[in-house]
């Protein structure tokens, strides 16, 4: 009997590891990045000269005495000029109008009536429709000087709505002297309440109508489908529009200007016409940057709790 010899064995396929990945960069890869930047760059240079140049500029001369008139050279002042804004009555009296305007005209005028006027136009008819929202709409687009000028004709002693309360027999009064925050209040709902208005129309036309009918059909009134059904339906949009609303009402400027200049006796004075007051007015331009610094210090906050708002989701 032969033995048999066993058949030979393949020898392991030894594995070679894989190349080390490229830690250089390829050739021309910095270049094409370089080419793609390039027809950004132009704007880039431009923001950072015309926007973030002058608010660096604001913040170090916010912290120095710098004056309009008068002076020959700036010096430190530290944090002098926050520590007398705190200190001023004035000042004080500006931060409580600028809260009581922004709540009266934006988080109330605003918001409510352009929300009322988006729901109602749902329901009425196209010509009704046409012509709310070109009246609405007209208010919005005209200058704030002229919208400025046609309010002030309307509050002034003589002016519209007296000659309305006479005629109807009811006692007038000076608006622009005895309620001038209210009256500048009232100035800035009537003109930026289409703002809203457009935002809550494009809000309530995407919503569902198979929802909005499935409320209705279980027995739901007017009052509780708006409560329960559309506004958590449309509570990201209500956010957006009180945080734009209320960016925009606290830099309102030259509608309280040609309507009362601040006044009487700094009664209807925001904080933008105070700093206006104070940087040009009586020259003191690190003392009305400072208070700039604090007007954006505000609206950031404002913006925080919106932004907090639009992160829940509904």
């Amino acid at each position: 009997m032969t033995a048999t010899t066993p058949p030979p064995q393949a020898e392991p396929e030894v594995r070679k590891a894989p190349p080390p990945p490229d830690s250089g960069a390829r050739p021309g890869t910095a270049r094409r990045s370089l080419l793609r930047a390039l027809p950004v760059s132009p704007a880039v240079v431009l923001l950072l000269l015309f926007l973030a140049g002058p608010i660096v500029y604001c913040v170090v001369i916010a912290f120095t005495d710098l004056q309009l008139t008068g002076q020959t050279e700036e010096s430190f002042v530290g944090f002098d000029n926050f520590t007398r804004a705190f200190g001023d009555e004035a000042f004080l009296n500006a931060v409580w109008l600028t809260l009581v305007f922004t709540v009266l005209s934006s988080l109330i005028g605003q918001n409510t009536l352009g929300l009322a006027l988006a729901s109602l136009m749902q329901r009425a008819s196209k010509p009704v429709r046409t012509l709310t929202g070109g009246i609405v709409v007209t208010a919005w687009v005209l200058p704030e000087v002229v919208a400025g000028f046609l309010l002030y004709a309307f509050f002034r002693r003589e002016g519209t709505l007296n000659a309305v309360l006479d005629w109807l027999h009811l006692p007038s009064q000076n608006w622009l002297f005895t309620l001038p925050i209210l009256a500048v209040s009232f100035a800035n709902v009537w003109r930026g309440t289409a703002f809203s208005m457009l935002v809550y129309s494009a809000a309530l036309n995407e919503i569902p109508k198979e929802v909005t009918e499935a409320a209705e059909v279980d027995g739901a009134s007017g009052w509780r489908r708006m409560w329960h059904v559309t506004l958590p339906m449309i509570r990201r949009s209500i956010g957006t529009n009180l945080m734009l609303n209320t960016l925009q009402t606290l830099s309102v400027f030259g509608l309280i200007w040609v309507m009362t200049r601040g006044g009487p006796s700094g009664k209807s004075q925001t904080l933008p016409l105070f700093m206006y007051e104070q940087a040009f007015q009586n020259s003191l331009i690190g003392y009305g940057t400072a208070v700039a610094l604090l007007l954006l210090l505000i609206g950031s906050l404002f913006s925080v709790v919106y932004l907090r708002l639009l992160r829940t989701e509904v």
